[in-house]
């Protein structure tokens, strides 16, 4: 099973504001689909409750929440990262398509357990500034990551700022060194 990171992040590091995503990409949500799709999505209770239609299809959702009463129509719900990824593990060994990969999608409470533990990191770079960050990406030790893949798309029509796709796969103890 792999954990992927996958976040869109503006040059100070900001993801969000006002539990929303801050700049509205196309592309970036096109490949978001493309890339979470048939596989197992983890996000908080508060990323859940951002989604405009709830639960994303073609994917098993999970949500962390520590709250024992809380019910996630479409979604798992789990009281650990931990939890949520031995679940995960267990389903993959089974023969669960869907496990092979787990994507983390946030929020930054998410982001800062998984990233000791993410294989790779999905970015979207933009080449922007928000006055009106209220969340960032937690900081991670950019040493620890090998670039693997990058495309970089200028603004146009449908985008308002250039941005790039970012591909970071965790490098091995000895390639750090």
């Amino acid at each position: 099973m792999r954990i992927s990171i996958i976040v869109a992040v503006d040059r100070n590091m900001a993801i969000g504001a006002d539990n929303k995503l801050i700049y509205w990409l196309p592309d970036d949500l096109k490949r978001f689909k493309q890339l979470t799709t048939g596989n197992t999505i983890i996000m908080g209770r508060k990323t859940f409750e951002s989604l405009p239609k709830g639960a994303l299809p073609n994917r098993r959702n999970i949500v962390l929440t520590r709250s024992k009463d809380a019910f996630f129509v479409g979604a798992d719900r789990f009281d650990s990262l931990k939890k949520a990824l031995d679940d995960c593990r267990k389903r993959d060994c089974e023969g669960d398509e869907r496990s092979k990969e787990v994507f983390i999608i946030g929020g930054a409470s998410v982001y800062k357990q998984a990233i000791e533990l993410a294989d790779r990191i999905c970015l979207t770079e933009i080449d922007a500034t928000s006055d009106k960050a209220d969340t960032f990406l937690p900081q991670f030790d950019r040493d620890e990551w090998k670039e693997t893949w990058r495309e970089n798309h200028p603004a146009d029509e449908r985008h308002q700022f250039p941005f790039a796709f970012v591909d970071l796969e965790r490098m091995e103890k000895e390639e750090v060194a």
